[in-house]
């Protein structure tokens, strides 16, 4: 019933519900009425192409067992949401090509068995999200020539079974995961004649089955290495008729699969020419077409990877030099190459020898276009022995640009010179990262050098003004002349900027046990490092324990349980390569009052040396007061107070002196106290004082040889004070031969340095703070008993005495007392017998 003026659907009769195919093609019908379609009970195919229906309504369609439905060029502007549901259980294919339509309302298609689905040539400009949802197995959908400009994100959402997407033909820019969300089965897609200009990264993550993708006549550009990201299982790819001039090295890595590669008419020289295995990743490749490409020289490595290549298409561009071996590596069986502007040089002699024992002579149509002599002619014509070179006319680069390391702000310059025997003029362009440099500023100048001026040298001077981050990359100069191009190694542009802190780290006063924060934030380029130290050390307590944490992400230093010893100075170290930085901040620790040794109670003999140790912990460093019997602690000459309070020393211990001694230390954080109590017991002679002596003397030793130390050091005026007192009053005293001996008036030197000279009224003074006593020279029964020092040996001493010695001078008169301690014994003289070891040796020097 085609080609009739029909303008409704006719019925036949009887056999109307037997009909399986009604075509009713080129008529004039305007509407689709469901009543003419009832009788048609076992229609399968029915087609309306070419009539003039102008919508689809619900009612136009009753319930039937249609499965191909034909609609083409017909008038359809609109369809009404579920007009084709009365169709959903069989219908498999529809077309609706060559219509007015312009807005698909989203589940206007819920047709669940539908498998083809044909929109082309339609006046779609947007398609919305879920526009196709409910073709659940729609495997074809067409959508050719309607100037299609954007897809929203989801667009195809919902055809989970659709394995082709024709978008020939429309207005798209780029190619985005967004709308290609949802088609996991995806095999083939085009996106020919478009103006796709970028393919983002990731645009692949959801269809990484495609095996054919077809985007010739677009306007790529570039081919980065994300390009193709994902499309492993990626057999065809068709590029041709875009505008590549940048592909990235290894940018087809990924494509294992890849059978056929088509990349005609693109400006790719460049890749080929200078490309140390542009098409690496390759192994499967058996057709690669470059056809038109601008293809000027073939080096050896052009073609790395493509070992399994057998259709090779170098037609149509202007080749002027292939360097040996650069089909070789490949099992070729078909290549198509045609120009007539070879260089007949050495390095072309071994082409015709290959493509003759290779039987691709009658594929290939080359000839010379250099030397003059052979220009025309082809190369198979040409004998070996004129394949010469006597000259070099392709530049020769001389002089390479050398990789630079500036500081940001500096200007820096790459240089490059090339040479040529030819007249023919020089252009250069410099590349970065393997793309021209338009707008840089460049200095040319050539010279003619050489005895005949044979040879001329071009020289290109790159100058990049107050050098920025964005200008670090690869540096590439090109010289090209009429009979090819040559390039420059690529120098390195590296742009450095010192480190400066964003965050610098603050003094810090925390308690034991705390956590302890410190921040150090760094910039600089590169992104600088940070590295924390203490008191200029790496190995510090908190380090070693493993209660250091560095967060990276948010620039803070950690110490867990801060301790006493984690006190000090820490440093935050910002290092890059342009140099170093560093701040420092001050851990103080606070920590309450304690008693780093336990407290003991102390019995000592009459006339002893009482020492009360209380040694004081804590952070700030606690004060330290003493008490007696819960008061006051009644301060004489016999008592002296030794490193900040830590010792109370009490000479000439006596029943007065018994008691409990209270020790307080207190700091901002609190208050310790503790307690030892005194006893003194009474000694018949001086061998049982010198055994209590050894037992408790060692600890009276330690603590009498710090204060001596001190002492020393610190009244060594005193002494020449005093000797000099001495000397004047020596001529008014006399000898006598009683028990004791009488200095003579000239004491000897070592006496000045060793002993202690006083008189009894000086026997303490005030410390520092004034508030404690120190331990002065003369201490005249430090250890208790009276030992008197005997006339009868100078190196003997006498029997003890049970007593004192009955005082025969005045309180005013002079005392040397001399103490030796085995650890000491420098404070003896030297001709001492060593049984004068911790006995006192006195000497009174009576009046005139």
């Amino acid at each position: 019933m085609n080609y009739n003026e029909l303008s409704t659907i006719p019925s036949f009769g009887a056999v109307t519900s037997n009909l399986t195919l009604l075509s009713l093609k080129h008529n004039q019908v305007f509407e689709i009425i469901a009543a003419d379609l009832q009788p048609y009970s076992s229609l399968e195919t029915f087609d309306l192409s070419f009539n003039s229906i102008s919508e689809v309504t619900t009612s136009s369609f009753p319930i039937m067992q249609l499965k191909y439905l034909h609609l083409n060029n017909n008038r359809v502007t609109f369809m009404e949401l579920g007009c084709f549901d009365n169709l959903s259980r069989t219908l498999l294919v529809l077309k609706l090509n060559r219509n007015r339509i312009t807005v698909i309302q989203p589940k206007t298609f819920r047709l669940p068995q539908l498998q083809y689905l044909e929109l082309k040539r339609n006046r779609i400009r947007v398609i919305e999200s879920l526009t196709f949802q409910g073709l659940d197995s729609l495997k074809s959908l067409k959508l050719k020539r309607n100037g299609i400009c954007e897809l929203k994100d989801g667009a195809f959402w919902g055809l989970n079974e659709i394995e082709e997407l024709d978008l020939e033909d429309n207005n798209l820019t780029e190619v985005t995961k967004g709308w290609l969300y949802g088609l996991k089965l995806l095999q083939r897609l085009h996106l020919s004649q478009n103006a796709v200009a970028r393919i983002r990264t990731g645009a692949w993550e959801f269809c990484q089955k495609l095996s054919e993708l077809d985007l010739t006549y677009n306007q790529l550009t570039r081919l980065d290495e994300s390009t193709f990201l994902g499309l492993n299982l990626l057999e065809s790819l068709y590029l041709g008729d875009n505008r590549v001039s940048y592909i990235a090295d290894r940018v087809f890595t990924g494509l294992s699969n890849l059978l056929t590669l088509d990349l005609r008419n693109n400006e790719i020289s460049w890749a080929i020419e200078d490309s140390n295995g542009a098409f690496s990743g390759l192994e499967k490749l058996n057709k690669l077409i470059l056809q038109g490409s601008k293809i000027t020289s073939i080096t050896r490595r052009a073609f790395t990877g493509l070992e399994a290549l057998e259709y090779l298409d170098l037609s149509n561009n202007s080749i002027m030099s292939v360097q040996a071996n650069a089909f070789t590596q490949m099992k070729l069986k078909e290549l198509r190459l045609n120009t007539s502007s070879l260089l007949c040089d050495c390095q072309l002699r071994w082409l015709p020898q290959w493509l003759l024992s290779t039987r691709f002579e009658h594929q290939v149509h080359a000839s010379c276009g250099h030397p003059a002599w052979l220009t025309g002619r082809s190369i198979f014509s040409v004998a070996a022995d004129n394949f010469i070179c006597d000259d070099f006319p392709k530049p020769q680069i001389t002089v390479q640009p050398k990789t630079m390391v500036a500081l940001r702000g500096r200007n820096v310059s790459f240089t490059c010179s090339a040479g040529s025997s030819s007249d023919s003029p020089m252009a250069t362009v410099w590349r970065k990262d393997s793309e021209v440099l338009y707008d840089a500023e460049i200095q040319n100048y050539s010279r003619v050098r050489g005895p005949d001026g044979e040879f001329v040298e071009h020289t290109t001077v790159l100058q990049i003004h107050s050098v920025n981050f964005t200008d670090e990359g690869r540096y590439q100069c090109v010289v090209t002349n009429y009979f090819g191009s040559n390039y420059s190694n690529k120098a390195k542009l590296t742009v450095n900027e010192l480190p400066s802190f964003l965050k610098t780290p603050m003094d810090l006063t925390i308690r034991t046990g705390a956590m302890a924060r410190l921040e150090c934030a760094a910039e600089g380029h590169p992104v600088p490092q940070i590295a924390w130290q203490k008191d200029g050390g790496t190995d510090f307590p908190a380090a070693r324990e493993r209660r250091m944490h560095v967060m990276p992400e948010d620039d803070v230093f950690f110490i867990a349980k801060v301790k006493s010893e984690d006190m000090g100075m820490y440093s935050c170290t910002a290092q890059n390569a342009a140099g170093t930085i560093s701040a420092n901040a001050t851990l103080t620790i606070l920590e309450t009052p304690s008693f780093m040794r336990p407290l003991e109670n102390r019995t000592v003999a009459k006339g002893e040396t009482a020492v009360l140790q209380c040694i004081a912990g804590g952070s700030p460093p606690p004060r330290l007061n003493w008490t007696k019997d819960d008061g006051p602690l009644a301060v004489t000459d016999r008592h002296f107070f030794v490193a900040g309070n830590q010792l109370l020393i009490i000479v000439d211990a006596g029943p007065g002196d018994v008691g409990k001694y209270t020790c307080v230390m207190s700091n901002t954080l609190g208050t310790a106290r503790g307690h030892i109590y005194l006893n003194v017991v009474l000694a018949s002679n001086c061998n049982p004082l010198q055994k209590s002596f050894e037992e408790d003397g060692w600890t009276t030793i330690g603590i009498v040889i710090i204060v001596v130390v001190v002492c020393v050091v610190g009244t060594s005026l005193v002494w020449v004070i005093v000797i000099y007192h001495m000397r004047r009053k020596s001529e008014e005293y006399r000898m006598t031969s009683t028990d004791e001996m009488n200095l003579p008036a000239d004491i000897p030197s070592y006496l000045s340095s060793q002993g202690t000279l006083s008189e009894p009224q000086e026997g303490y003074s005030n410390s520092e703070a004034g508030s404690h006593q120190q331990l002065m020279a003369s201490t005249a029964r430090v250890l208790g008993g009276w030992c008197p020092f005997s006339l009868s040996h100078p190196t003997r001493l006498s029997p003890p005495t049970s007593s004192p010695p009955p005082p025969t001078t005045p309180l005013n008169n002079i005392v040397l007392n001399f103490y030796y301690f085995s650890p000491i014994r420098y404070l003896l003289p030297r001709h001492w017998d060593e049984s004068a070891r911790n006995v006192q040796h006195r000497w009174r020097l009576p009046p005139q």
